[in-house]
């Protein structure tokens, strides 16, 4: 068998270039998605006809029993995770005040439990093969924070940490962890934004323009690949320069 490498919320936007790119490196992926199905399926068929024996799974990622079964299907049709990349998440602006517990808690369960769902069902195989790759996706506001996004923030910076330690706890089993903070990406999530905002966010980085998918993908490729075999630990941002 091949590689297989495991990407949450991979039915579009930066998770589905992501997964795309891997197939294009050889990996056979599975597509994680919660709701849209036809846009799984859709790049799953993206990611065969680059010759990976892509397969897709419905599962909401704080959903315990679900991951489980995620990862029970991925062994019996792809084989053992060789690579994880914990990428599900919601995003939404919200004044600190306006918030409610329940959405709150919402972020935590999605963002922060999904990602220790999902790490804590792939390392026993890596454990035991004494190799592996985790890659957690941040944000850029996990590092700096941003106003009227205090959930996902804060979220996003309890990745980082627990990035960092998993990649402490890991290291001596020759497992790597990385985390990647993107900065603003230009998927169907920024269209919440009110109008104009887009724009000012590529004024704002240094580099003039927004990010593409394809940006965190490449990353994504590199940080997975034995280039990148003595890096571990590191939360390596993507984001024009908005945050130096």
């Amino acid at each position: 068998m091949g590689k297989v490498a495991l990407v949450t919320g991979s039915s579009r936007g930066i998770g589905r270039a992501i997964a795309l790119k891997l197939a294009e490196d050889g990996y056979d992926v599975c597509i994680n998605y919660e709701k849209r199905k036809d846009k799984a399926e859709e790049t799953a068929g993206l990611a065969r006809g680059l010759g990976s024996r892509a397969v897709t799974f419905q599962a909401d990622v704080s959903d315990r029993a679900a991951v489980e079964r995620m990862f029970a299907f991925v062994r019996e049709n792809l084989g053992e995770v060789d690579l994880l990349v914990s990428n599900a998440g919601i995003a939404g602006q919200v004044q600190i005040q306006d918030i409610t517990k329940e959405r709150w808690d919402r972020f935590f369960q999605v963002n922060v439990n999904g990602a220790f769902n999902t790490v804590q069902c792939a390392i026993p195989h890596m454990l035991h093969e004494k190799k592996g790759c985790i890659i957690t996706i941040s944000s850029m506001w996990g590092l700096r924070g941003a106003s009227c996004e205090s959930a996902y923030s804060a979220t996003k910076a309890a990745l980082i940490g627990f990035t960092r330690s998993l990649a402490n706890e890991l290291a001596p089993s020759g497992i790597r962890v990385n985390c990647i903070a993107p900065g603003v990406i230009d998927t169907d999530m920024l269209d919440e934004l009110p109008e104009g905002v887009k724009d000012t966010l590529a004024d704002e980085t240094p580099l003039g323009r927004l990010g593409k998918p394809e940006d965190i993908a490449d990353l994504v490729s590199f940080i997975a690949s034995e280039k990148a075999g003595f890096i571990t630990g590191q939360v390596i941002t993507s984001d024009g320069g908005f945050v130096v």
